[in-house]
């Protein structure tokens, strides 16, 4: 059974675009929107098993939209779709272990692939973002992170809490949680809840 889907977008060519290549592909799309907070209210109204949102729309980005779905224990699977290749907004998604991401110039192509490996309970992030990401951060380098910072992210990856942390190095809590907050200010990552340990668990094999 295909599920039920929301799609919103605030640009009406990209909206339409989706809205008729998934109607031809029978999925059950049972509502649209043309801004974030008419979203958020047809999810509540209708409980989809989908939502496309876009990451920039009036009124309720798609990220503050996921963010109020999973404040209200929502069920709605979301799937983001963005022109912007950016770093922070894909690592801002992860951390809200989002279903899907997509890039708007592939969404076409990728929108059922998508919803399929949803069904199949599957996150699915667009390969290209993926590749683009991961070239940005062999281009980033981390010499700006200390010795200490680098030693950091590499316990953080390896589950070790702040007390753990600082036991290691012969330092306080505090302290630890100073070079936290640095290094998520140097990296640019949005400070949520285990965003930290997100990037670091995917950058790793770069901290070597």
């Amino acid at each position: 059974m295909k599920p039920s889907i929301i799609i919103a977008d605030d640009h009406p060519l990209i909206l339409k675009g989706l809205h008729d290549f998934l109607t031809e592909k029978k999925y059950n799309v049972i509502a649209i929107a043309a801004n974030g907070k008419d979203a958020y209210e047809l999810i509540v109204k209708h409980s989809p098993d989908i939502a496309i949102l876009d990451i920039r729309m009036p009124f309720m980005s798609g990220i503050e939209v996921t963010k109020k779905c999973m404040s209200n224990n929502i069920n709605t699977k979301i799937v983001l779709i963005t022109f912007e290749k950016s770093i922070q907004l894909y690592q801002e998604a992860k951390a809200l272990t989002v279903s899907g991401y997509i890039l708007k110039e592939f969404a076409l192509i990728e929108i059922e692939n998508c919803l399929i490996s949803i069904q199949n309970n599957t996150p699915y992030f667009s390969p290209e973002i993926e590749e683009y990401i991961s070239k940005q951060k062999d281009v980033l380098g981390f010499s700006f992170l200390t010795p200490t910072e680098k030693k950091i992210l590499k316990l953080i990856a390896q589950n070790k809490t702040a007390k753990e942390i600082g036991g290691v190095l012969f330092t306080s809590n505090r302290t630890v949680e100073k070079h936290k907050s640095n290094i998520i200010k140097k990296l640019n990552i949005q400070p949520h809840q285990n965003s930290l340990l997100i990037w670091a668990k995917e950058n790793q094999d770069s901290l070597l």
